[in-house]
């Protein structure tokens, strides 16, 4: 990592951990389309142990557990997982919920193939660079079963904040304090050799509107 992409990420952690403690709940309670999307995934795909990456407060974290699996979170914001145990209490399902702080740029604090599907809404196009995509992604693989599913979102170069702000290099663009790497097609494709990939999805979320892909992929059996 070079010293500008450490400095990057550290501004990062520091914004997210602000933003967390100003605004608790910041995204609502109510889950995200993506989740809704990957519980019906991953319940097709007889899954019970789930981990999601970058989950925040926890909207979807707290949906999975909802419905039955058992949820890994991990996010690099000690706060928004605080939020998050405190809400798991509230709904009762505390039992089902684990929580690591964890930074993505790191290994996965998991066992070879000891979850049964990964999901993460927005975690890829954070201030990450290719190389640390690419990275997380083999982990990703690495810690899924065969069969395991891997649902995640990302925003695209077709976003209307693409090219706005402040340019970081390697497609990585900081728009009102947060940096967000924006995806092209060709990266999702890459992302998916050696998978079996079913679905890049277009979609559209809040009131910019982001525009997204949701990605939908597999492990072999």
């Amino acid at each position: 990592m070079s010293e500008h992409e450490r400095k990057l990420a550290e501004a990062q952690r520091e914004h997210w951990q602000q933003t967390y403690g100003e605004h608790p709940g910041r995204y609502g309670e109510e889950p995200s389309e993506p989740a809704v999307h990957a519980a019906a995934v991953f319940r097709a795909a007889d899954a019970h142990e789930v981990l999601e990456l970058g989950a925040g407060h926890g909207r979807d974290a707290l949906h999975f557990a909802r419905d039955g699996f058992t949820v890994l979170v991990t996010d690099f914001s000690p706060g928004s997982l605080e939020q998050l145990r405190e809400a798991a209490e509230v709904q009762g399902v505390a039992e089902r919920v684990t929580t690591a702080v964890h930074d993505v740029r790191e290994p996965l604090p998991l066992a070879d193939a000891s979850v049964d599907a990964v999901f993460a809404h927005m975690l890829l196009c954070m201030a990450l660079t290719t190389k640390e995509i690419h990275a997380l992604v083999a982990e990703v693989r690495r810690v899924l079963r065969p069969g395991g599913a891997f649902v995640y979102t990302v925003r695209h170069i077709g976003d209307a904040h693409y090219e706005v702000g402040i340019g970081h290099g390697d497609d990585i663009w900081e728009h009102g304090g947060f940096a967000v790497h924006f995806f092209p097609r060709a990266l999702v494709d890459h992302l998916a050799e050696g998978w079996i990939l079913h679905e890049v999805h277009a979609f559209e979320e809040g009131g910019l509107p982001r525009r997204l892909w949701r990605v939908t992929q597999t492990v072999p059996r």
